[in-house]
């Protein structure tokens, strides 16, 4: 005798794979899950590691500045230094003109002249004196003008004096220091 089945297996068949279906569904959707979690934790992982990674740039950026302000600091105090060292170089190289200097009125000061007083700046000189006569401050200045240490001497004020029976002139010049082409060679050397 044949056997027919009459239980309805295609509708079984129909449920086991819609099962099937759901059972991989669900498997997919909890993978997914798993994925996307550890998707996220990895990121929040690169995200900690990069805000670590930028702290430290940031501490280490405010030592670099500190340490760049430190320089600029060191900076302005060697150029302070090599600025008193010029100035005092300058000075060790001029120390030997203001004997030069002195000589030379020692050398071209006329008798009769009298110094009251000399002020330099830089290289402008102001003389002040006593001459017994206009002529003898004219040959101070002739002479101050052909010295090789002084040059444009102009006079500023000329003023007669009497004091009972001698007459005296109270003058004030102006001339300009200038160095000698010999010397500045010969302090080069």
């Amino acid at each position: 005798m044949t056997r027919i089945n009459l239980l309805p297996w295609r509708e079984r068949q129909r449920k086991e794979l819609q099962r099937q279906f759901i059972s991989i569904a669900g498997g997919a959707v909890i993978l997914m899950g798993a994925i996307i979690f550890y998707v996220h934790l990895h990121m929040a992982s690169l995200i900690d590691a990069q805000s670590a990674r930028n702290g430290f740039l940031n501490k280490e950026i405010a030592l670099v500045e500190e340490k760049i302000k430190e320089i600029k600091g060191l900076e302005s105090e060697k150029q302070n230094l090599l600025t008193r060292m010029d100035v005092i170089q300058q000075l060790q190289t001029r120390r030997p003109e203001i004997v030069h200097l002195f000589d030379e009125f020692v050398r071209n000061v006329p008798e009769g002249v009298y110094l009251t007083g000399i002020t330099q700046n830089a290289t402008a000189i102001k003389i002040t004196g006593v001459a017994q006569s206009n002529a003898t401050v004219s040959t101070f200045m002739r002479r101050l003008d052909e010295s090789e240490w002084f040059s444009n001497p102009s006079l500023e004020v000329i003023k007669a004096n009497l004091k009972g029976r001698i007459r005296t002139s109270t003058f004030t010049l102006n001339v300009n220091q200038t160095v000698p082409v010999e010397e500045t060679t010969e302090e080069g050397a």
